[in-house]
């Protein structure tokens, strides 16, 4: 049968939606620009959102809402970094907080220095925070995460039990990450993603992940296409993916399959029945 070029065909319990976004804008991504060299400075320890990246989480979370997308997302994945934390739950959070309210905040008041009102846990997703999706690791202080213990109190509701170290082991003060080994890290992320049940999962993370994580797909489709996974994100961006899992990574089961045949009865098809039946009479 012929088929139109380039199109594939997957089973839909092989597959998974995801929304990927990079953080907004963080006070490294300013100081950065103007200066390389900013990015050594531990004065950008842990960056935290500018107040124009908190106009952008605001411009996403409205953006989500509006096109329906907030209510399909069953689970929110975050880098364990402030910016990224704030990101998610401001874009995929609930409205303010209020107190007497019987469910934790997801951010609480003015969490690194954002001078923020505390974000509600009700009506949300999920949120876990996964060390896989870090950006590149060490010499950068803006890439090295506090403590979990000091995430929790600032995060309520956000899952961190994930995270094996309360401290930060995985950054070096002189040692960067190189591309290709966050490329693999970002692999390794991809196929956990097949370890969970959740079809469609939101995943807030950084520029540099996305870009060597993503550059390993699209080489079988069209340059166009290419470039539409992999070209660099924006701050505050969001693009939806679909995955799929060619090689059984994944244990799902269908929910939406059928088997037919219920009640059972004779169901042979024509095309079978010619096969199996070929036409009485035929010459000698």
């Amino acid at each position: 049968m012929d088929t139109a070029a380039g199109t594939s065909l997957y089973p839909f319990h092989r597959s998974k939606t995801i929304h990927l976004v990079r953080h907004a804008q963080g006070i490294h991504n300013v100081e950065g620009e103007k200066n390389h060299d900013a990015y050594l400075s531990y004065d950008l320890f842990d960056a935290h959102l500018t107040p124009l990246g908190w106009q952008q989480v605001s411009n996403l979370h409205k953006h989500v809402h509006e096109t329906g997308l907030a209510k399909k997302i069953e689970l929110v994945i975050t880098s364990p970094l402030l910016r990224t934390m704030q990101t998610a739950v401001g874009v995929f959070g609930g409205e303010g907080y209020a107190d007497g309210i019987d469910a934790p905040p997801l951010m609480v008041a003015n969490a690194g220095n954002s001078n923020h009102a505390a974000i509600s846990s009700l009506n949300s997703p999920p949120f876990i925070a996964v060390e896989l999706c870090r950006e590149h690791l060490g010499v950068h202080p803006c890439d090295k995460r506090r403590s979990i213990t000091e995430y929790k109190s600032l995060f309520p509701a956000i899952d961190f039990s994930l995270i094996e170290s309360n401290d930060d082991i995985l950054w070096t003060a002189d040692v960067r990450e190189a591309n290709e080994e966050v490329a693999k890290r970002g692999m390794k992320f991809v196929n956990w993603l097949w370890t969970r049940k959740e079809k469609e999962i939101a995943v807030v993370t950084h520029s540099g992940f996305l870009y060597h994580t993503l550059s390993a797909f699209g080489n079988d489709c069209h340059p166009s296409i290419k470039s539409e996974i992999c070209t660099h994100f924006a701050n505050c961006e969001l693009r939806s993916m679909v995955i799929v899992d060619r090689s059984m990574i994944g244990s799902d089961v269908p929910t939406t399959n059928y088997p037919g045949k219920i009640p059972s009865g004779l169901d042979l098809p024509s095309d079978v029945a010619a096969e199996k039946h070929p036409k009485q009479g035929a010459s000698q």
